[in-house]
């Protein structure tokens, strides 16, 4: 079967995920784009002989569309998904699932009716191969229980667009689900503190900023947010055990020996560092919409609770560095018992 896949945003990741689904992952084929840039909708859908329907609304329901892609603007998204969750077809939203916290809830309550798992939400993290051995030693108790978990995500630099909230919003969030998810357990409170400023940034951004989380069980997480750190995309987890720890590993490199220098190159974008973890990400999607089954990545719940911990790390930045306890409801039992 091939999997008739209508995306709804044209824009640099909707583009790059219409790559990957026609040039890269078997059994897809991207049969329509739709882009609030009509032109722009236009000319990449010509490059692969897809229609340009006027509208998210029409792609969503039209005959030659099995399940939707959407890489629109965040604001956009609520509205997207649940039209997609009424007609009944599997929608793969890249992250924000919506951008407040109310829409995120009207999202699961739609699913719920529905009575079936129909969304999926874009933390790649989770298919990248290295969280994944990680994962794997957490389950098996190899380590121990965990007691501290160290992060850091660290970007080369970041444009003048980038704003202070977005270092929880646009960067941390993904920490914020991928650890969930490794440790199955929920975040419960959040503090953002702001150590000496570089001066390698524009002036209107706290950079680089500390989160420190604590989790239901008592876990606490510290977590770097350095977006100018000029040398790099570093990307670093380490867990530490009653028993051990397991760290996460870098990139695989050649060693260089030059000029007196042994070194290996650092990777400059997320791209270069996620390009497999995406692709396995839509693979396993796609085999799952093929087959009729439930997605298996991260779920709406997931991407409702991603978005109550990011509101509350913003809360905590702009509040001065306050704790804020992290305002979840309850977990409903159709998702699961952990994320």
């Amino acid at each position: 079967m091939t999997v008739r896949i209508g995306v709804i945003g044209a824009g640099m990741i909707g583009q790059d995920h219409i790559r990957r689904l026609t040039e890269v992952i078997t059994g897809a084929a991207v049969t329509a784009v739709t882009d609030i840039d009509r032109a722009r909708a236009t000319e990449v859908a010509s490059r692969i002989g897809a229609a340009t329907p006027p509208t998210g609304s029409d792609l969503i329901h039209s005959p030659d569309v099995d399940a939707v892609l959407v890489t629109s603007w965040g604001p956009t998204h609520a509205e997207h998904v649940l039209d997609a969750i009424a007609v009944g077809k599997p929608v793969f939203c890249e992250k924000p699932l919506a951008t407040t916290a109310e829409d995120c809830l009207r999202i699961v309550e739609a699913e719920r009716a529905h009575g079936r798992h129909l969304v999926q939400v874009g933390f790649m993290r989770r298919f990248d191969a290295g969280y994944r051995q990680m994962k794997d030693v957490l389950t098996s108790g190899a380590v121990g229980t965990p007691l501290i978990v160290h992060c850091a995500h660290r970007n080369p630099t970041v444009p003048d667009s980038y704003v202070s909230a977005m270092a929880a919003q646009d960067t941390a969030v993904h920490e914020i689900d991928v650890l969930r998810w490794l440790l199955d357990d929920e975040i419960s409170s959040v503090q953002v503190i702001t150590p000496r400023a570089t001066g390698k940034r524009f002036s209107h951004l706290k950079d680089p900023q500390i989160m420190l989380f604590e989790t239901a069980n008592g876990v606490r997480i510290d977590l770097e947010v350095f977006v100018n750190c000029q040398y790099g995309y570093d990307i670093q987890c380490e867990t530490v055990g009653e028993d051990g720890l397991v760290r996460l590993p870098d990139p695989a490199a050649v060693g260089i020996r030059a000029a007196g220098r042994h070194g290996t190159g650092v990777l400059q974008d997320w791209k270069g560092r996620f390009g497999d973890a995406f692709d396995t990400e839509f693979r396993e999607w796609i085999a799952s919409v093929a087959a009729g089954t439930e997605p298996t990545g991260p779920s709406s719940w997931d991407g409702y609770a991603a978005t109550v911990i990011t509101d509350a790390a913003v809360q905590s930045l702009e509040s001065g560095g306050q704790v804020i306890t992290v305002d979840m409801k309850p977990r409903p039992a159709f998702y699961g018992a952990t994320s």
